[in-house]
């Protein structure tokens, strides 16, 4: 059984809030304390473990302030220790790879990099704690210089292959026969890069001139943040060999032009 708790976070993030979460059997892991809530207190008093899906600022805010009141064991992706005491301020007591249990919770750990480098879920009965990896309504924001396009496919790939009954995001509702929307996500993001690859093969060179070509729509206040996406499908069309990109113009690849 995973518990959900709407945290408001003075950040630009979907809803207004990042949702935390308790999990666990005989012990209790609390994941994403974004901030303080009289519920959250109420809910992280008998805790054990404290983790987060990854380290971005509307994820970490409260984790040393619940970890020191119950005295929880602080749990960091391995690969990613420093990057976690940077952001919350608290050194790990335990780390984690992807695939390990967490103690005697009956949780476990599944990579779920693209969003961020060091994004997890926590699957416990058939169920998720999914972070910034797909939400009810929306797109997650996948964009440089965090944000890693080829791995967050591969994440949503993974993700499906588990046939989760039901997946917790970090914000928004929670998903209930998750297989559809996870596709919905994957195939989104697939006509976001094809549109960023037919603006370059038409002659798009810079970022302005490809956000031009690939939105369909005036982007408004959200035109920097779609550059950073821009970014971030033009870096994987360049690894994949369907565009030259050096950072400032994208070209089709040299036997195209």
């Amino acid at each position: 059984m995973i518990a959900r708790y709407a945290v408001p976070v003075e950040m630009p993030v979907p809803g207004g809030a990042t949702n935390a979460a308790v999990l666990g059997d005989d012990q209790r892991l609390l994941v994403d304390p974004a901030a303080r809530t009289p519920a959250l207190d109420d809910a992280a008093a008998d805790i054990n473990h404290v983790a987060v899906t990854h380290t971005h600022p509307d994820h970490v805010g409260a984790v040393a302030d619940y970890a020191d009141e119950a005295d929880a064991t602080v749990w960091a992706h391995a690969s990613f220790a420093e990057r976690f005491a940077d952001a919350t301020g608290v050194e790990p007591d335990r780390l984690f790879r992807p695939g390990d249990a967490i103690a005697d919770t009956g949780v476990s750990v599944l990579a779920t990099p693209g969003h961020a480098p060091d994004h997890v879920a926590f699957v416990a009965d058939g169920e998720a704690v999914t972070g910034d990896l797909v939400f009810a309504e929306g797109s997650v924001f996948v964009g440089t210089p965090d944000g890693d396009v080829r791995t967050y496919l591969a994440s949503l790939r993974r993700l499906l292959a588990r046939d989760f009954d039901a997946i917790y995001p970090g914000h928004g509702d929670p998903i209930e026969n998750p297989g559809e929307r996870i596709r919905e996500t994957y195939f989104h993001r697939r006509d976001r890069e094809r549109s960023v690859r037919a603006a370059v093969e038409a002659g798009a060179e810079t970022v302005e001139e490809i956000l031009d070509a690939a939105y369909e729509k005036a982007l408004g206040d959200a035109r920097s943040l779609a550059a950073k996406v821009v970014r971030a499908h033009l870096q994987k069309l360049a690894v994949e060999g369907h565009v030259e990109w050096d950072g400032d113009r994208a070209r089709p690849p040299a036997g195209e032009q």
